[in-house]
């Protein structure tokens, strides 16, 4: 065990720091595809059939490219697109997009594109008849939305988000390959340095265990606080 141990004697500290930036990475790609999601759910939810169309295609490529083939195109081809664009608008110095974010946006454009559905379901599982009463009754948008649509869709997308969330957590895994230390990379060069692979690999596991049931914990909570006052059927 003492090469799980803390300070220049084990790898514990390395583990430890690695933790924090799966959840770093975690988190705002999190956050980011919850944006990404909430403008492609209203879209998809648009009378406009082009804006429709646009976002379609966004969540058909999204869902069906591999993830690690997006990690690599915005690795390695995002600063050039970058440049390219930024050449446009007349600025001409060089421009790097480094592994953490490259790492973030790539997994916040995957998971938009889930939470994108997660969100339109929700919304369009709220009956018709209960906008129309809020209307009926005066209601104003900003009151509908904050009285009516929040709620509810808060409540039906739970679940969908929380797999979205276990998801992304998951999927930091794959930015070991940009070289960023995060779980997955920090496993990778103790095992290689120590020779004891299992070891490592196993911890890797045991801590993603960890933060993906804890996540869930978590969820679960979130979804009875949402579901307060509903009568199960």
């Amino acid at each position: 065990m003492g090469l799980l141990s803390f300070g220049n004697t084990g790898w514990g500290d390395e583990m430890a720091w690695a933790t924090l930036m799966t959840l770093t990475v975690a988190v705002c790609a999190f956050a980011l595809a919850l944006i990404i999601g909430t403008i492609g759910a209203t879209a998809k939810l648009s009378r406009f059939r082009s804006i429709r169309i646009v976002f379609d295609f966004y969540t058909t490529i999204a869902r069906g490219v591999p993830e690690l083939l997006i990690i690599y195109l915005l690795f390695f081809g995002g600063s050039g697109s970058v440049m390219y664009l930024a050449r446009i608008f007349g600025y001409h110095g060089y421009i790097e997009i480094n592994a953490f974010s490259a790492g973030v946006a790539a997994i916040s454009l995957i998971n938009g594109a889930y939470q994108t559905e997660v969100l339109r379901g929700a919304v369009q599982a709220i009956p018709r008849g209960q906008i129309e009463a809020a209307y009926a009754v005066g209601m104003s948008d900003w009151l509908l939305f904050r009285r009516i649509l929040v709620p509810q869709v808060l409540r039906l997308a739970l679940p969908g988000l929380g797999n979205c969330w276990l998801s992304a957590l998951k999927e930091t895994a794959l930015v070991s390959v940009t070289g960023l230390v995060e779980i997955m990379r920090q496993a990778y060069v103790a095992a290689g340095s120590s020779q004891m692979p299992f070891m490592f690999y196993t911890l890797a596991a045991g801590l993603f265990l960890f933060l993906t049931t804890f996540s869930s914990y978590g969820f679960r909570r979130a979804e009875r606080w949402a579901s307060r006052g509903v009568r199960s059927a």
